[in-house]
């Protein structure tokens, strides 16, 4: 249950199915969208879905949908509306035109989440230009005021004009000095990565809410920020680790989601170089979740933007201890790996199938209740000895 004791704002929450998301992707997609509202502070009250072949390119919805939404809206004093697909700046004017509602799209919750969860300085600025490049093309909403004015008097007509772009120029120029700040905080990143000297390092990437930071703290025994929402950690986080007397460099960095804004993607890429610079990737999964498999895709594709997909990767299963299944009997057919989970595999089962058909390692744990945390930490020491003997082929006391 969402516990809505400090929840400020009520919101409802829009998808359509089209020929490229069927209708059981765009319920996993809302459910997904709650989750993001809740984690920003809003209760969602009802879903709105509609097949379309494409969003309505002025409304996002057909007009018979918007009026439904909008009694809906109106009868039961809703505070806004979440679209779950970006909207484009023509869309978003209609739609406030329509409702005069607190209206947001999925980028722009997401940003938002962000900014509230940032941190240190440096992820204050990234997130700030993500806001900047996602307002720049949609700063002519903030003026539509000036639209009623139709030309009746000396000066009115020019003003809205000179006023968006007075403030293009300066949104583009805070764009400017926020990428120049960033640029030298990236050097002074770079330049803590090469006093770490030739250290192997492992990565924890994943899907947001994962189980990254619980495992990171049990692994390096610190305290790193650790909580069920989304995107608890946004600051790359980086330990010290010792397995079995051999030293090796532990980063946990920020999670991953379906229709991750190209904005904060490029925003936090110096951030992600520590994934890029990684030897090692572990690659958390939350195996409880319904649609893990497709969680597995978008951190694929995710890397493959970092160049990062090549790297040796240990698929980590975590929350064990929450999978669930419905049928009693194990069921030895073949998997089906195109991210529906309909068939309701056993754990046994789903462990046989990922061990023997991926190419990668694989291991099932439950963090939170530290099963299989030995063969874990076994496993990773093998991989990082691998790594160590390649770059110290003459320091073989440690193991």
């Amino acid at each position: 249950m969402i516990d809505t004791a400090f929840v400020s704002e009520t919101a409802v929450l829009v998808g359509v199915v089209t020929k490229g998301q069927s209708e059981l992707q765009t319920k996993e997609y809302l459910d997904e969208l709650e989750f993001l509202a809740m984690t920003a502070g809003a209760v969602a009250k009802k879903y709105f879905t509609q097949n379309l072949e494409h969003p309505h390119p002025k409304t996002f919805l057909g007009s018979g949908k918007i009026k439904e939404v909008e009694e809906y809206v109106r009868q039961h004093q809703i505070d806004c509306i979440i679209f779950d697909d970006e909207l484009s700046p023509s869309q978003l004017r209609n739609i406030e035109r329509i409702f005069e509602r607190k209206i947001l799209d999925r980028n722009n919750l997401i940003l938002d989440i962000f900014a509230s969860r940032a941190r240190t300085h440096d992820a204050k600025l990234q997130v700030e230009l993500a806001q900047y490049q996602y307002l720049l093309p949609r700063l002519t909403r903030m003026w539509t005021h000036l639209d009623r004015q139709k030309g009746g008097g000396i000066g009115l007509r020019g003003p809205g004009e000179t006023q968006i772009e007075t403030d293009r120029r300066i949104v583009q120029q805070k764009i400017a000095l926020l990428k120049e700040k960033l640029a030298k905080i990236d050097k002074q990143k770079a330049i803590q990565r090469g006093n770490r000297g030739a250290l192997v390092r492992a990565a924890l990437v994943g899907y947001t809410n994962v189980g990254k930071s619980t495992i990171m703290n049990m692994l390096s025994k610190s305290e790193v920020f650790a909580e069920d929402k989304l995107f608890a950690t946004l600051d790359t986080t980086v330990r010290k680790v010792v397995l079995q007397n051999l030293p090796f460099l532990m980063s946990d960095t920020v999670g991953f989601i379906r229709k991750l804004p190209h904005q904060l993607v490029e925003s936090f890429k110096s951030t992600l170089d520590e994934v890029r610079e990684a030897d090692i990737l572990i690659h958390v999964v939350d195996i409880s979740h319904p649609n893990f498999q497709e969680q597995i895709e978008v951190v694929k594709s995710t890397l493959a933007e970092l160049d990062s997909v090549d790297k040796p990767t240990l698929l980590l299963f975590n929350k064990i201890d929450n999978y669930t299944f419905n049928t009693e009997e194990e069921q030895e057919t073949e998997f089906d790996f195109t991210g529906n989970k309909d068939l309701n595999y056993s754990l046994e089962a789903l462990k046989k199938m990922w061990i023997t058909k991926n190419d990668d390692l694989c291991l099932f744990i439950s963090a939170i209740n530290k099963e299989n945390i030995e063969e874990l930490r076994s496993l990773l020491y093998e991989e990082v000895k691998k790594v160590h003997i390649k770059r110290f082929p003459y320091n073989n006391f440690l193991y």
